[in-house]
């Protein structure tokens, strides 16, 4: 990404000094014509294509600034939302009574591990982090992996008024 900043701003730096160019030399091209008395077709065409150019370098800096700044917006939101699914995941597991094994297990298995990168990763063996797993689904009333990651993924979605509350009625209820 840094090198395709760099590239870009060559680029935009190369045509700005390919439009001072052509300025210096179309006002030259325009004294000229004028001492000469005739503004020809080709000084016409040099200058619009000039104009032209300047324009161009113009919009495309102004759309790359607005580019920057929906990144920067699209970056803090994303931040946000990282928060708040934060927030959601350790409700549940407060809600749930885990451990912090427990909890550091629970996490691993929300981001997408399975058991043998989750043991490897804690030190443990396979077995135990089987044990914790089951502990973990049964604290929070779910069957496996993929109802623990639906009663979270409910619980993210929920907005108001789009399932009457039940996903996180169901959490506290446990």
């Amino acid at each position: 990404m840094l090198k395709q900043s760099y590239a870009l701003l060559a680029l935009i730096g190369l045509q700005v000094f390919c439009a001072v160019f052509f300025v210096v030399d179309a006002a030259s091209d325009f004294d000229e014509a004028i001492l000469s008395g005739t503004i020809g077709l080709h000084l016409l065409v040099e200058m619009i294509a000039t104009l032209t150019l300047c324009a161009a370098i113009f919009f495309e800096v102004r759309s790359i600034f607005g580019l920057m700044q929906r990144k920067a917006q699209l970056e803090r939101s994303a931040s946000i939302a990282s928060a708040a699914m934060y927030d959601v995941i350790e409700a549940h597991f407060a809600q749930w009574s885990l451990t912090p094994t427990e909890r550091d297990i629970a996490t691993f298995l929300v981001k997408g591990l399975n058991i043998a990168e989750i043991a490897d990763l804690r030190g443990s063996a396979e077995g135990t982090i089987k044990s914790h797993l089951n502990a973990i689904y049964r604290k929070s009333g779910t069957s496996g992996r993929g109802d623990l990651l639906s009663v979270i993924i409910d619980s993210l979605i929920n907005t108001p008024g789009g399932d009457g509350g039940r996903a996180m009625t169901s959490i506290t209820a446990k």
